[in-house]
């Protein structure tokens, strides 16, 4: 299976338009306005190097994991727990007004497909060492995760 940044970057841009207030979700339970900041939220600690494992601690390698999270072409599964901070119904950002959220939620998508690759931590908390191109393909997969959630 390819991975085609721009058409994903595109496809998921897409989605975010498509999304409004009042659309419903189809499992969990995050609101549209929600989600917009959850993603943000997601995509900032990715480019802000976090998402790695802390410091001190074992860099477990997963490829079974890693190939399902990346490469399948199955969904992910449901019911996976949020962390505290990038939850919005705890730490995480709170929305405020939707076009705004939308906004800063497309210039996320684009800021994780044209950072530098030194942005990105080398390890990632659950998947171990992690290229550039792996952190994208991880935190797009997660937006469209997220945009399914909603149907858009």
């Amino acid at each position: 299976m390819t991975f085609d940044l721009s058409a994903t970057v595109d496809r998921l841009i897409a989605s975010i338009n498509a999304l409004t207030p009042e659309t419903r979700r189809r499992w969990g339970t995050l609101e549209p306005g929600e989600m917009l900041c959850h993603i943000v939220d997601v995509n900032d600690v990715f480019l802000n190097g976090g998402g790695g494992p802390e410091p001190g601690a074992k860099v477990r390698r997963r490829p079974i994991m890693k190939w399902l999270a990346f490469h399948s072409p199955h969904s992910w599964s449901r019911g996976w727990k949020t962390d505290t901070e990038v939850d919005p119904k705890k730490e995480g950002t709170k929305p405020q007004e939707f076009e705004t959220d939308r906004e800063r939620a497309i210039a996320s998508v684009r800021a994780i497909a044209s950072a530098p690759a030194d942005a990105f931590a080398p390890n990632h908390y659950l998947f171990g060492p992690l290229t550039a191109d792996e952190w994208r393909r991880v935190a797009l997969r997660h937006t469209e995760y997220h945009l399914c959630q909603f149907g858009v």
